[in-house]
């Protein structure tokens, strides 16, 4: 018996052993070891693919270029991430169902061209999948993305892929959904339609980003189960409707960014319940109602943005007390009611913005104890009494812009004498006293105490600030002479009009073009001035008019425009009568009959003799009028002027030439209608446009570094300006070396504003594109809203293509790889002009380069505002440490640069 159960046993216990070493195998060659079959199959997909050259074989394909295998030489990774060794790569030229292993696949930033092949879904063990930053990729997301049920991480930003969002992503009937999902970026795409429901089955999300696309619709409730959440961005889409107070349940949520959208309704008081947040940004929406008090309670919060919206009421106490604010902006709103005394609580902030609203009340002196802030804006309210002294203790101050208030009694002395600070705007307020008792130091920049009632002579310090480049002072009480250093100052800007100044005008004002005003004054002799509109502050800007109306009602419009203008500002004196001969030196000739006339017999009815150019609509004229005067004509040909697309480009850039003052920007001096006739009437700028000059090697050599320096400088300012100091904001959309025009002393104006774009804040900003080709930012291929960011990237194109002295697209396209990385940047200078050798030059060449690289960043959140490429640009730092000849693009690219 016993012997019997033994024999069993031995029985069962071979057969077991023969099933083992059967699975083993049979099983394990089949996934532990793949055959020398599938092997080549593999090697045969990488070679097929055309992604890499020379003879691939089993033998070898794990020594491609970003290929790792396992122990059994079978593919797990492909990463080619900044590869632009093939610029033609296409995801549909790869078989990947003969890559069974793949787990890990980074196609980023690697010129990916086609749309994304359905046998994607094959790869069943992909763990990671990143085909971002490819502009050239397009179509539809495959629905076998569905298929990857080991995804963990998923990211196609920055690419052309449109159509909706498909729900097969998460769609739990079909059984097989990324459920495994942890972060999904589908950021900058042109992907439409609703947000699906179905996202809300992807409970393993930790971060999702689905911003600036054109996805619209409302916020699905279901968002309410994505629990695990801790950063979601909607940011820069079409979505509207209320928040839906099921967002409190993202209790994990420590990044909000619901901006630039059309969100409308109150801010859901459930926010609250979200504790670990740290940074909300709502900006741009139709929200209104009131501020939650409820948002007290976010005791984690560092960053809140709830600028241009429609928020009323008083700012809750319980703000000022989350102790852990960094940055708030609440610009742009109609908040009212005082601001607390608790402000003082707020000791790490650095940031402050509560300009355009209708706050009254006095400045609480506890605003002094924000001893880390470095930006205050409290602007355009009904803000009264005193400044308060209090704050001279903000020395980390770099901006204070207390303008347009009710603000009276004496500047604190000492207020620009803070060590930090570079732009100080107290203008359009009742202040008094001395502007001799005032302090300054040396870091000032921009400095605008206009229309106040400040008293006494211009103190002589005001000749000493060396980085002063803005300064104006109109509208005041001033007396005694200017200070002669002023004139040797490089000002950008300055504007002493409206005066009781007197004596002699120093010297070096006469010289200046269009950046002088010191009108209305008891000056001796002859008064510079600019034959145009004194500098207008933004809340002074007017209404655009209706230029949609019908011509002869935009003509007579524009009449009683110029009338009112004149009552309103007080420019009697420097808007003269229309004269017989034509004399157009003022802002506005109305009088169509006698400027044509002028204009036909200038140009002999617009001969082709006389013209200098053909603009995107129509041609540039050269006037020169009875008066000796010469202008620049742009003309709508009779057959364009019937178009309606050229008349809207026309109107647009006359609206938006009624707005813009600013030295580099080229002057509207008026328009004309007759006949189906228009035409704008400029200034005329001699040299031409940047393009031309860079291109004719005599002219391109006269173009010396300093003058390209101030080229880009000026460029920079007059972006700055229409990106900050317009209301809208406004974005030209067609910055390039040919809009770039030179004056007789080679100074740079922006021109031509007929793709221009106001930036309305309750709008989608969505278009089609313009711009022209090579210097258009990447992102507007592949999503149609317009931001400032579009105007940067534009910028570095023409600035780099100033440095070097032809487009730059050829250095762009190869600076990711490691050897252009490794180029000195002296070995891309343009080779017409002798080396710098002067250590400012040299400086400023190295400063502004390396700004331009980064304008040109394919990521717009990365690229820099024109506000801060102007202003560095305009700060005086000192020789680089570092040889010229030793600079590689590398150390620009990752500014390590050490200024001594």
């Amino acid at each position: 018996m016993h012997t019997s159960i033994t024999s069993e046993n031995n029985m069962t216990f071979f057969v077991y052993y023969v099933v083992l070493v059967a699975t083993i195998i049979i099983i394990v060659p089949a996934s532990a070891k793949p055959s020398s079959f599938s092997l080549s199959m593999e090697a045969k997909a990488l070679r097929i693919s055309g992604w890499w050259s020379g003879n691939i074989s089993s033998a070898n394909h794990c020594e491609l270029q970003g290929i790792t295998c396992n122990e059994a030489r079978s593919v797990t990774r492909i990463d080619l991430h900044l590869s632009y060794t093939y610029p033609s790569r296409k995801l549909e030229y790869m078989n990947w169902t003969s890559l069974p292993n793949l787990g890990y696949l980074n196609l980023s930033y690697c010129f990916l061209a086609g749309s994304i092949s359905d046998n994607i879904g094959s790869l069943s063990k992909l763990t990671s999948l990143d085909l971002s930053s490819n502009s050239q990729l397009e179509g539809a997301l495959p629905l076998t993305l569905g298929n990857l049920t080991q995804l963990v991480e998923l990211n196609i930003s920055g690419t052309q892929i449109s159509g909706p969002i498909p729900s097969e992503l998460a769609a739990p009937s079909l059984k097989r959904f990324v459920k495994n999902l942890v972060k999904l970026d589908m950021g900058y795409n042109m992907l439409n339609g609703p947000m699906p429901s179905s996202i809300s089955q992807l409970t393993s999300l930790t971060s999702l980003d689905l911003s600036s696309n054109i996805i619209s619709g409302s916020i699905p409730p279901e968002i309410g189960k994505l629990k695990n959440l801790v950063s979601l961005d909607m940011g820069s889409n079409m979505l509207s409707g209320p928040i839906p107070s099921y967002i409190g349940q993202l209790t994990n949520l420590i990044l909000l960014y619901l901006s630039l959208n059309r969100f409308n309704g109150s801010i859901p008081p459930v926010i609250w319940k979200l504790k670990n947040l740290r940074k909300i940004s709502m900006h741009d929406n139709l929200f209104s109602g009131p501020i939650p008090s409820s948002f007290g309670q976010l005791s984690n919060l560092i960053f809140l943005d709830l600028s241009s919206n429609r928020i009323g009421g008083s700012i809750p106490h319980e703000i000022w007390k989350l102790k852990n604010l960094q940055v708030i902006n609440m610009g742009h709103n109609i908040l009212s009611g005082p601001i607390s005394s608790f402000l003082g609580e707020l000791i790490d902030l650095t940031y402050l913005d509560l300009s355009s609203n209708r706050l009254n009340g006095s400045i609480p002196p506890e605003i002094g104890d924000l001893t880390h802030l470095s930006y205050l804006d409290l602007s355009s309210n009904f803000l009264a009494g005193r400044i308060p002294w209090s704050l001279d203790q903000l020395t980390n101050l770099y901006s204070l812009n207390l303008s347009a208030n009710q603000m009276d009694g004496m500047v604190p002395p000492d207020l620009g004498g803070l060590p930090s600070l570079s732009e100080l705007d107290l203008s359009s307020n009742q202040l008094s006293g001395h502007i001799l008792n005032l302090q300054f130091t040396n870091a000032i920049q921009y400095l605008d105490l206009s229309q106040n009632q400040l008293i006494g002579p211009l103190p002589e310090k005001l000749g000493q600030l060396s980085n002063l480049f803005y300064l104006g002072l109109s509208n005041n009480y001033l007396n005694g002479i200017i200070p002669t250093g002023l004139a040797s100052l490089p000002l950008e800007y300055l504007n002493l009009s409206h005066n009781n100044l007197s004596g002699e005008i120093p010297i070096g004002f006469t010289g200046r073009h269009g950046s002088v005003d010191l009108s209305n004054n008891a000056f001796e002799g002859q008064i510079p001035h600019r034959c145009q509109h004194a500098h207008l502050k933004k809340e002074e800007v007017l209404h655009i008019l209706f230029i949609s109306l019908p011509l002869i009602a935009i003509f007579l419009a524009l009449i009683g425009f110029m009338f009112l203008c004149r009552a309103k500002v007080k420019y009697n004196q420097s808007v003269a009568r229309v004269i017989k001969n034509g004399d157009m030196c003022l802002i506005w000739n109305y009088d169509g009959k006698i400027a044509y006339k002028d204009i036909i017999a200038a140009t002999n009815d617009f001969d082709i003799r006389y013209c200098i150019g053909t603009g995107g609509y129509g041609s540039v004229y050269r006037a020169q009028l009875p008066s000796g005067k010469v202008f620049a004509l742009k003309k709508l040909h009779r057959f364009e002027a019937e178009d309606p697309n050229f008349d809207k480009s026309f109107k647009n850039e006359v609206q938006m030439l009624t707005k813009i003052r600013h030295r580099n920007i080229v002057k509207l001096y008026g328009f004309c209608l007759h006949n189906k006739c228009m035409f704008l009437v400029y200034e005329y700028l001699e040299r031409g446009s940047l393009f031309c000059s860079l291109r004719i090697d005599v002219e391109a050599v006269e173009l010396g570094w300093t003058q390209r320096v101030n080229i880009i400088k000026a460029i920079a300012h007059a972006l700055s300006y229409l990106h900050n100091d317009c209301n809208p904001p406004i974005v030209h959309r067609d910055i390039s070396s040919n809009n770039i025009l030179l004056n007789s002393e080679l100074e740079a104006c922006v021109s031509d504003f007929g793709t221009a774009r106001l930036l309305y804040p309750d709008s989608s900003n969505q278009t089609v594109i313009a711009g022209t080709y090579g210097y258009i930012a990447p992102e507007l291929a592949y999503t149609m809203v317009v931001t400032e960011k579009s105007d940067v990237y534009s910028f570095g194109v023409v600035a780099l293509e100033t440095i070097i002295g032809k487009h730059p697209g050829e250095l762009l396209s190869s600076l990711a790889s490691l050897s252009a990385q490794n180029i000195m940047l002296s070995d891309i200078l343009d080779s017409r002009l002798p080396h710098p050798t002067n250590p400012t030059v040299v400086r400023n060449i190295v400063l502004a380069t390396a700004l331009a690289f980064a304008c040109v960043h394919s990521e717009p959140r990365s690229r820099p505002t024109m506000l801060f490429v102007s202003q560095e640009l305009l700060v005086c730092k000192k020789t680089l440490a570092t040889p010229f000849r030793a600079i590689s693009l590398r150390q620009l690219l990752n500014p390590e640069l050490d200024f001594t």
